[in-house]
């Protein structure tokens, strides 16, 4: 399965929800608002939406916190997000995209078409495809056996 089907499939899950996106500006307790208002593990800091300047996720925030304390919140969302992005393209494999999520242990991935991003990818996403597949591929395996 490629990741142009995952991304097929969330947007019938989610119709009109487009990727959330936070402005480079935007303190780190704006974010946690958003985070929490819109129950999602992981915002892309961008200007436009489009254009993909780091990720900053809910555990880059308890970690923060964790090291300075609360006082972190008032700081600009750069200050924690990973700006050196690892991105799929809608061509990639699902096997691929979760061994690039499992190399670098993390749960969110932008899917770029060069340098506009057009989704954003979660390792449920990616585990759920993946279970789809082997549910298609035992149905099929076991309609052989029986000879249907």
């Amino acid at each position: 399965m490629l990741v142009q089907q995952i991304l097929k499939d969330k947007d019938g899950d989610k119709a009109g929800e487009g990727v959330v996106t936070i402005t480079p500006t935007a303190s780190v307790g704006e974010a946690a608002k958003v985070l929490s208002a819109r129950r999602i593990g992981a915002l892309i800091v961008s200007n436009d939406g489009t254009d993909v300047q780091g990720i900053l996720s809910e555990r880059d925030i308890v970690r923060a916190i964790g090291a300075s304390g609360p006082g972190c919140l008032a700081d600009p969302v750069t200050s924690l997000m990973t700006a050196d992005i690892v991105s799929a393209t809608r061509d990639e494999t699902v096997q691929s995209v979760l061994g690039k999520m499992t190399q670098g242990r993390f749960r969110h991935m932008p899917v770029m078409d060069g340098a506009a991003m057009i989704g954003l990818i979660s390792i449920g996403d990616v585990v759920k495809a993946q279970l789809s597949e082997l549910s298609m591929e035992k149905e099929a395996l076991e309609g052989m056996i029986k000879g249907f």
